[in-house]
């Protein structure tokens, strides 16, 4: 990891963008400014930053205004964009400009192209976990419970599945039972996969996220938090499989003790 003095954040919402200013700030970086967007930048995160832009979503030329300003040679992205906030979209001039060149639209294609114009306005967009080896996910039992073989079965049944509903853009969690798929993430959202799935599956049912083939790891990091493991509990899943090395435990501490509350497993795949 290269030394960095100054950092620029464009934050979502959601616990990942504090994980990213505590570990950034461990690492050495001493001056963090922050872009956050109205009605999803938590409050409480803006206030760990040392500068903070405040803007809508789709502001495009706020936002790569606001990176220049910054003095920052670097810069990252943590957390979600409410689905139902991108549908709602303003964008302006400069967003619309950008929408107009792209073919699809999609996660990859939105931010590939938002991490062009930092890099031509001389900010390099990092890694989303550049700061955060410490809770990527390894092989094996992580936490909560061990596992019975077919439970086991079932996650590496349920890995290949998400694999080919990845690849084909689909979605990244897939939950299933006895060998059976009863729910495949798509525009929805984890969650709301995870209570479906949980409902059809009436109790121990595994959930399976994934990382896409080749995918970007700048943004859209797969993660697993706390509530994925809350969310988890209500639908009664049983266990819950992860990729290794290309997943995120958000964070490490919190999800094992919430793990083990739960009674749920988790388990590197």
């Amino acid at each position: 990891m290269k030394s960095i003095e100054s950092l620029f954040l464009i934050s979502g919402s959601g616990d990942y963008p504090r994980l990213v200013i505590e570990s950034a700030r461990a690492a050495g970086v001493s001056r963090i400014v922050l872009a956050a967007f109205e009605n999803e930048t938590p409050p409480e995160i803006a206030a760990l930053a040392d500068e903070v832009h405040w803007m809508k979503v789709g502001q495009l030329g706020k936002l790569i205004g606001a990176a220049k300003k910054s003095g920052a040679r670097d810069a990252l992205m943590a957390g979600q964009i409410a689905p139902g906030n991108l549908f709602n979209l303003r964008p302006d001039l400069r967003a619309l400009v950008l929408l107009a060149r792209l073919k699809e639209r999609n996660a990859e294609t939105l931010f590939g192209a938002v991490a062009s114009e930092l890099a031509a306005a001389g900010v390099h967009l990092l890694p989303a976990i550049e700061f955060l080896d410490d809770h990527m996910a390894g092989k094996g039992h992580l936490a909560g419970p061990k596992l019975k073989a077919r439970h086991v079965a079932d996650l590496e049944f349920g890995f290949r599945i998400a694999k080919e509903t990845s690849r084909l853009d689909i979605g990244q969690t897939v939950i299933v039972k006895n060998g059976t798929v009863l729910a495949v993430e798509a525009f929805e959202g984890t969650n709301e996969a995870i209570r479906r799935g949980g409902e059809l599956g009436r109790g121990g049912a595994c959930m399976i996220k994934v990382s896409k083939p080749g995918q970007d790891m700048r943004f859209d990091v797969p993660v697993v938090g706390t509530k994925t493991l809350e969310t988890a509990a209500v639908a009664k899943i049983h266990a819950v499989g992860v990729e290794a090395g290309a997943t995120l435990l958000l964070d490490r501490t919190r999800v094992t003790q919430a793990a083990a509350a739960h009674s749920i497993s988790i388990y590197g795949l």
